[in-house]
């Protein structure tokens, strides 16, 4: 081994957190004894993990995102930086850093929501930090590219999607993570944004004759599972910031508009998508696809009014989404990126949508801890030997279509500046410290496994 893989290997450890390149076979802590153990070592930490190396493992994720992200204006026909704003120019865009993350986009949107979450559960200012100082930039810089759309027109680059979007992945995502921001105190006064999104989602963006949200390409009139997300919580959000009634009604008959297309009792599982022109085609479970609709639902049924007439129905196809889901986690803790494929790989961001949702689903007490308390703790234990020594996240798929065959979902990339991953990530390991801490339960190792044991009397963090 080279010195600089022992000093890999080393700094990893001293970080406190199994590293991708560090990984397993792992013992478990817990065991009193050797034999606790049974006859072999597990391939991830079958373990209860700590508050303290969770919230170290988040903060490392939100410092290698601080450090590849710069804030920055450059003249993209050139590459240099723009200091002078007084004259438009019409290539300039925002320096999208060495992982390409940009600053306006739906990845950055789930990323901005999961600092907030994590600022919000840790206490730690540092996460809420990284989100003000990218809407101050937003706010700051707006007005130079709304003069650049005036002299030039429309220009493709972050800006133009909060200008003028068009489509959902410009829109939704980051939406919901500016309402929030808002709601939180976090950053500057970003409304007119907030309110060109929420036009395009309710009466720009493409829908079916029942006021589904669809798209038309690649197939026509096609539902998408990803649109659960980029959908559903900005409605539900905007009724949260305005108490309309309208947006909660739209968040709801887009949930369940969307499960009736894209549920399939007989396996419990979310195929990709749906078209009209073909609603018997086969269907294939992509993992991060599924992933969208359980974290959408989650985040719809914390804002949405508890005496909606159709709360109870958004809460029970929850519910059948995560029975569903849990069934396939593999035997490492991850999820198969198809998730009823065992053959497929093992895939990062849909397993922490899982983990994040099964988690927060316990903690709100829509679920039973006895139940899907390890299955939480399990996909936990797997997505941290995925944060490597510098913050990275391994493992995620990059951007991928509705596609009409196995063999494209089977050979999609995974790379660690696919940004899907890291969103997702933030909010698994935020929700994982609130169900370590959840007074409702304790967790006990008996028996070579983890126990979820109710405490009577015991009210469930909110």
């Amino acid at each position: 081994m080279t010195l600089h893989k022992i000093a890999v290997v080393v700094l990893s450890f001293a970080l406190g957190a199994a590293s991708a390149l560090a990984e397993g076979p792992y013992r478990n802590r817990d065991a009193k004894n050797p034999r606790d153990l049974g006859e072999g070592t597990y391939p991830v930490p079958y373990q209860r993990p700590t508050v303290p190396e969770i919230t170290e493992a988040l903060g490392r994720v939100r410092d290698y995102l601080d450090r590849v992200s710069p804030l920055r204006i450059e003249d993209r026909a050139t590459g240099k930086e723009i200091t002078d704003f007084s004259s438009p120019v019409k290539t300039a865009r925002v320096d999208d850093g060495k992982a390409g993350n940009g600053i306006i986009s739906y990845e950055m949107g789930v990323v901005y929501s999961g600092m907030l979450y994590a600022a919000k559960v840790t206490g730690d200012t540092r996460f809420a930090d990284f989100v003000e100082r990218r809407f101050t930039f937003i706010a700051q810089h707006l007005p130079y590219f709304r003069a650049v759309e005036a002299k030039f027109g429309y220009q493709r680059g972050d800006f133009f999607k909060a200008i003028a979007p068009r489509s959902l992945d410009d829109s939704g995502a980051m939406c919901t993570a500016v309402v929030r921001a808002r709601l939180a105190g976090v950053g500057p006064d970003l409304q007119s944004v907030i309110d060109t999104w929420a036009d395009w989602i309710a009466h720009k963006q493409f829908r079916l004759s029942d006021g589904t949200l669809a798209r038309e390409h690649p197939q026509a009139q096609s539902v998408w599972a990803d649109d659960f997300y980029m959908g559903v919580p900005a409605l539900a959000e905007l009724g949260h910031l305005t108490g309309e009634r309208k947006w909660f009604d739209d968040a709801v008959q887009n949930a369940l508009g969307m499960s009736a297309r894209l549920y399939d009792s007989s396996t419990g599982l979310y195929t990709h998508g749906w078209s009209a022109n073909n609603p018997d085609a086969p269907h294939f479970y992509w993992g991060r696809g599924m992933g969208w609709t359980v974290v959408a639902m989650c985040d719809l049924l914390d804002v949405l009014p508890a005496d909606h007439p159709r709360r109870e129905a958004v809460l029970a196809q929850l519910r059948a989404a995560l029975r569903g889901v849990a069934q396939y986690q593999s035997g490492s803790g991850f999820w198969h990126q198809m998730i009823d494929r065992n053959d497929s790989f093992l895939e990062t961001s849909g397993t922490a949508m899982f983990t994040y949702a099964i988690a927060h689903a316990i903690n709100q007490g829509w679920i039973s801890p006895v139940v899907y308390g390890p299955i939480a703790q399990a996909g936990w234990a797997a997505l941290s030997t995925k944060i490597d020594w510098a913050g990275r996240v391994e493992g995620s798929v990059v951007a991928t279509n509705y596609a009409g065959d196995q063999v494209y979902y089977y050979n999609r990339p995974v790379h660690f500046a696919a940004l899907q991953g890291y969103g997702p990530m933030l909010l698994a390991g935020a929700e994982i410290i609130k169900l370590m801490q959840n007074p409702a339960f304790e967790i006990r190792f008996e028996g070579r496994t983890y126990d979820y044991v109710p405490v009577k009397g015991a009210a469930a963090p909110r």
